[in-house]
């Protein structure tokens, strides 16, 4: 019997973690000095978080080390569980080397026990999407080489864009180069980003002012959303009015029974795209 994880990077919300029984590593972040986890929206407050961020405060995300790993993973592979996770883009961080350092030191301490990793290619809810559809094809009963075989595919078909305020929390945390964050900045332009097939984050195209933003944003649900009963995610941070005039522009075209996630972006991540930021996941395959 395997153990289900994901990470906070996913940002499924505490609910549908705790409702599917999905273990999840909190990913840190640090802001005033002061190193807190994401709790996945259980107890945050995400208006202080963006607020400090306005002010002035320069948060950071740290990756894990090998024994944070060791830490989290050991007590289940202890009690005779193995383990799946799925988790967040390994393009976009460096912890997944000190993972795989814990993952080779557990497997020699643990030789009957099995520990899969699968990459989403994705992070904030196009991971999460992904994490959700897996958990439940888990907990039907699959197996663990089934699920990757799953993510594998549904991955290929997961689409992620967005848009920012300012490009340079993306630029400062490497996530962007220099190149694209300056000519964002001097063309007072609203570059649209998108995560691409390699799990990094690219410039898709740029429109003039948020309004046409958003309604780029809709029609790229509208153009390129497949079939398939899978949710649509909404992220933002401190741009709530924003998320639901998109969502109802969605909703237009896709009809109020398909099911729509509204949701902040939580620290980790918006550390690195800032507030004002206003992205949709979705499935674009048949």
């Amino acid at each position: 019997m395997s153990v289900f994880f994901t990470d906070s990077n996913s940002e499924l919300w505490f609910n549908k973690v705790e409702s599917l029984g999905i273990e999840y590593i909190s990913m840190p972040y640090t802001i005033n000095e002061v190193e807190m986890g994401y709790d996945l929206g259980k107890n945050h407050n995400f208006k202080q978080f963006y607020d400090q961020i306005k002010k002035g405060a320069m948060p950071k995300t740290s990756a894990l080390n090998p024994e944070n790993y060791i830490e989290i993973f050991e007590p289940f592979l202890k009690s005779g569980n193995d383990i799946i996770y799925v988790h967040f883009s390994s393009a976009l961080s460096a912890t997944f080397e000190f993972m795989n350092t814990a993952i080779k030191i557990l497997k020699e301490k643990y030789p009957d026990r099995s520990i899969k990793t699968v990459d989403t290619l994705n992070i904030s809810l196009g991971a999460g999407i992904i994490a959700y559809e897996a958990a439940k094809l888990h907990n039907s009963g699959a197996s663990d080489d089934e699920v990757i075989k799953f993510v594998e595919k549904f991955r290929e078909k997961m689409a992620v864009y967005f848009i920012v305020d300012d490009l340079h929390h993306l630029k400062r945390g490497g996530r962007i180069s220099s190149a694209l964050a300056i000519i964002g900045t001097m063309l007072s332009v609203k570059p649209i980003l998108k995560v691409n097939k390699e799990g990094k984050i690219i410039n898709f195209s740029k429109t003039s002012g948020l309004k046409k933003a958003i309604n780029e944003l809709a029609e790229k649900v509208r153009t390129e959303r497949g079939n398939g009963n899978y949710p649509i995610g909404i992220l933002n941070a401190e741009a709530e009015k924003e998320a639901l005039t998109l969502k109802q522009k969605i909703e237009e075209i896709v009809g109020k029974n398909c099911e729509i996630w509204v949701q902040p972006i939580g620290p980790t991540v918006g550390t690195h795209c800032g507030p004002g930021t206003l992205g949709v996941a979705f499935y674009t395959g048949q």
